[in-house]
């Protein structure tokens, strides 16, 4: 890409050589009419002002233009002679030109770009209501039917397995898949209402201690891994390590935010842990870092390209829940945003994929807006 200084050498040079080509036209084959050298050049400096940046360019090529109308096509040729009589007019005259015409260029170009500017986040905020009362629209419109063909299903369901005739098994088998059917498709429903006022969400800051949030880190991963129910063979066991580096006291952030963030990428590594998950929550600079580790498969190039992505369920090898809709990323990506960050995904040195979330966090008051 070329850059602004180098565009405005070329544009300037091609102007002005081709307004002195068409001097030496105008000198050579109408010698009697030498105004109009004078209007070529004004000609040439309002194009080299109308496409080039800033004053200098003009100004330069005023100065440039000047002196080429003096020294080629004014007696002496070849010759300078700033003592002619009506020399100062015309220099002043073309300087006039380029600063009026420089100063309505740049306004006119500064507006244009305001006005794009507005089109465009006009636009964007249109695109995004639509899209709201899209989702809107189909989710009341899908739920109603949905609903009764989930209470006819239950009635019938109810009636078959009452003992009261012989059911055959396969009508039973396919009601109930009617039914998980039915209800997978509500809870999906719910997902992009979810969704929806999570797009909407606005960060709420307050004073958390740092104990706290130690305390949150500890009791999610005992609720997502219980050891009593990993013992039973009820899950598998998966053993949570985690590192709880800050040195702060208090911090002002988003705690039920932070705690979403934090329970969607602990989930999301249970999926794919073999024994172990390490979790990580430091302080770098004005950023409070989360990092989620699994022992795992690691992200393939497909994942790390679409995994922001929403409903978008993996290539690692893992079969699809029917529950798991892949949205998980997904919502972390959203509320690190809100919060003034991001999300990157990595993969191990050792193998396993790694999630690192950095939070915007405040060691006192803010009262501003991340």
């Amino acid at each position: 890409c070329m850059s602004t200084a180098m565009r405005n050498c070329v544009v300037t040079l091609s102007g002005l050589t081709v307004a002195t080509l068409f001097a030496f036209l105008f000198w050579h084959y109408v010698p009697e009419n030498s105004g109009n050298i004078s209007l070529v050049y004004i000609l040439a400096l309002i194009t080299i002002v109308r496409f080039t940046d800033g004053y200098l360019p003009g100004l330069i090529s005023s100065v440039i233009a000047v002196v080429c109308v003096n020294f080629l096509f004014t007696y002496p040729y070849f010759e300078l002679n700033f003592t002619l009589s009506g020399y100062p007019v015309t220099f002043l005259g073309m300087l006039g030109v380029t600063l009026l015409t420089s100063t309505m260029t740049a306004n006119i170009k500064e507006q244009a770009h305001m006005i794009a500017e507005k089109d465009k986040l006009l636009s964007e905020t249109e695109k995004e209501k639509m899209r709201a009362n899209l989702l809107r629209a189909v989710s009341h419109d899908l739920r109603t039917p949905l609903t009764v063909l989930q209470g006819h299903t239950d009635l019938l369901l109810d009636t078959l397995t009452a003992g009261q005739q012989d059911a055959d098994p396969e009508i039973l088998s396919d009601l109930q898949a009617i039914s998980n059917q039915v209800t997978r498709m509500n809870s999906y429903l719910d997902t992009m209402n979810s969704l929806r006022r999570l797009e909407d969400y606005a960060p709420c800051l307050r004073a958390v201690s740092a104990k706290a949030l130690e305390e949150l880190l500890e009791e999610t991963a005992a609720s997502l891994f219980p050891r009593e129910k990993a013992a039973m063979g009820g899950a598998k066991g998966v053993e949570t390590a985690i590192r709880f580096e800050l040195q702060e006291q208090e911090l002002w952030m988003d705690r039920e935010a932070f705690s979403q963030i934090y329970e969607n990428l602990l989930s999301n590594a249970a999926r794919y842990a073999r024994e172990r998950i390490r979790v990580r929550l430091y302080r770098e600079q004005d950023f409070l870092v989360l990092q989620v580790a699994d022992d795992g498969v690691g992200f393939t190039p497909k994942d790390l390209q679409n995994a922001f992505a929403p409903y978008y369920r993996g290539d690692r090898g893992k079969p699809a829940s029917s529950s798991h809709f892949g949205l998980g990323l997904y919502i972390c990506s959203l509320l690190a945003g809100k919060l003034g960050g991001r999300l990157q995904l990595a993969n191990g040195e050792a193998g396993g994929a790694r999630v690192t979330v950095k939070m915007a966090c405040f060691q006192k008051v803010f009262t501003g807006k991340i």
